[in-house]
């Protein structure tokens, strides 16, 4: 790392070690629908899920994921000409098909001139053992990583939000991801409801205890359509939404605590304008993560300082 200070491991660095050189993930909507919303766990879908919030102005389920490949692609390709890329199955539940059909929507992402792996974002409900297998040897030939929504370790939060599984539910899932030698991640929502800062101290230290290869954490933002804005406008009183300063010392708090060779891919979530109730910091992501590792250097602190494996 020369004479660069160290604060945390960064997604970027993990993706130029694995590829020796720029990657960019391309955020794909490949039809999947969600369990949470047609009927087989429940409806309505989580409480804060609004997926309009998600995706780009490329990606859009009425395009084949090879058009919608290439359309990201463009979009880079005439600034990064050496750029590589990642499909990115973000929208809705993209392992939540029949295996053939997975394999369908994934081989034809791959089949992409440029494209060097997959990442699939899914709920830890929905990885058979059938799948698993099927990734796991596809992963000897490309890049696979595996995102799971956790958004919570607490099962009475869990409940609150309508996630529709449980904290047992996305270890075990997590941890037979991991047993078949593939990248893991998790997806976290700090500040739901009833969570304090002692909670997510504990949170941290929780997750440190499962095989996952990477991050994401994001602020909790409230979010026109969502059943969330309509408890929000019922009881504001029940939702501690983060100022700026005090989400900075919430994530260095976290950060801390954390197993230090997990990979932080982020910190936050831009949600589109029209679409965010609050809180509206004005804050480009980037801004905010040089704000977070200037307090790191203020505070003298860097991932996995406090943490106790």
């Amino acid at each position: 790392m020369g004479n660069e200070r160290f604060y945390y491991n960064e997604f970027g660095t993990y993706l130029r070690q694995q590829f020796g050189g720029k990657v960019q993930k391309i955020t794909i909507d490949a039809g999947f629908t969600c369990p949470n919303r047609d009927g087989k766990v429940g409806r309505g879908g989580c409480t804060f899920c609004n997926n309009q919030t998600f995706n780009p102005a490329y990606c859009h389920r009425n395009r084949s994921v090879a058009e919608q490949m290439k359309e990201g692609i463009s979009f880079f390709a005439h600034k990064y000409p050496e750029m590589k890329y990642l499909a990115y199955f973000q929208a809705y539940t993209n392992t939540y098909g029949s295996l053939d059909v997975l394999k369908l929507r994934y081989n034809e992402a791959l089949s992409v001139d440029g494209c060097v792996g997959l990442v699939i974002g899914t709920r830890p409900d929905c990885m058979p053992d059938e799948l698993l297998d099927y990734l796991a040897d596809l992963g000897k030939k490309t890049f696979v990583l595996v995102e799971y929504g956790i958004e919570s370790t607490n099962d009475v939060t869990l409940k609150r939000i309508n996630r529709g599984h449980d904290y047992a539910c996305a270890v075990d899932a997590v941890v037979r991801t991991a047993a078949r030698g593939i990248p893991v991640g998790a997806h976290i929502i700090l500040g739901l409801p009833g969570e304090g800062r002692e909670e997510l101290m504990q949170q941290a230290a929780k997750l440190s205890e499962l095989p996952l290869t990477t991050l994401k954490l994001h602020q909790l933002q409230l979010i026109h359509g969502t059943r969330m804005a309509e408890e929000y406008a019922l009881a504001p009183e029940e939702f501690s939404l983060f100022s700026v300063e005090d989400y900075i010392e919430t994530v260095v708090d976290y950060v801390e605590r954390l197993r230090p060779n997990m990979v932080l891919e982020r910190f936050a979530s831009q949600s589109p304008k029209e679409l965010l109730i609050a809180p509206d910091w004005g804050l480009k992501n980037y801004e905010l993560v040089e704000k977070i590792k200037r307090r790191m250097l203020e505070r003298d602190t860097w991932q996995g300082k406090k943490y106790r494996g």
